[in-house]
């Protein structure tokens, strides 16, 4: 891909009209957004299959983002790379989002297995924050996939990060944001031991309804049909 410096374009208030003058950065949304269209496609056959199996959807519901030009390049800033289109594409994973919220934590991890047997998603890198949750509580399961566009100009692989998480962690992530921007980042720090607390509840609460699921259902715990 060509590079394109996009320095003198780095500025707080990014328009419009500066980034039409790119033409690589007029295509890069579209692409991205063709991923997610194609990646949200496959994730809802597999829902559909999951249910046909399993009898019931583990998904609650799914969202999908763009990130916005100013946060691409800010982000590239404080990576201390140089603001080049091709930079965007190849170290930046999350300019095209989706989030997946789920019922019980342990349909995650049978989505996670279910995505590395597909021959037309490759998943790249996954980074357990439910296993392994944030100081601050945090927990989600980040994973990078490439996704495959059949394009006029041939196959081109789109990069997608999936966030994996359950209704209760879903919820912590909202109300940390939401704090976090109504104090600008600086919370009081009695408000980050609540938040810290609330996140172990929320973790309490998980576990307890896998335990409540596998008791109403009585069925095991089965990975999806590959």
């Amino acid at each position: 891909m060509k590079q394109l410096d996009l320095r003198e374009l780095y500025q707080w208030e990014i328009g419009e009209d500066e980034l039409r003058k790119l033409e690589e950065w007029k295509k890069l949304p579209f692409l991205y957004e063709l991923a997610l269209d194609e990646l949200g496609n496959k994730i809802k056959l597999i829902q559909t299959e999951w249910k046909i199996h399993n009898g019931y959807s583990p998904i609650e519901h799914i969202k999908s983002r763009i990130k916005e030009p100013k946060s691409i390049l800010q982000k590239l800033e404080r990576k201390g790379l140089e603001l080049t289109v091709d930079n965007m594409v190849n170290q930046i994973h999350d300019i095209a989002g989706m989030r997946i919220v789920f019922s019980f934590a342990r349909d995650i991890y049978s989505l996670l297995d279910h995505l590395k047997h597909r021959e037309d998603i490759t998943v790249l890198e996954v980074k357990d924050y439910i296993e392994n949750p944030k100081p601050n509580g945090y927990q989600s399961l980040h994973v990078i996939v490439a996704v495959p566009l059949t394009l006029f100009e041939g196959q081109r692989w789109m990069k997608v990060e999936i966030q994996m998480r359950t209704l209760a962690m879903d919820f912590w992530a909202s109300m940390e944001h939401i704090l976090y921007y109504k104090y600008d980042k600086q919370v009081p720090p009695h408000v980050v031991r609540e938040l810290s607390e609330a996140a172990k509840a929320a973790d309490a609460l998980d576990k307890k309804m896998h335990g409540l699921r596998k008791e109403i259902m009585g069925v095991s715990e089965a990975a999806l049909p590959e």
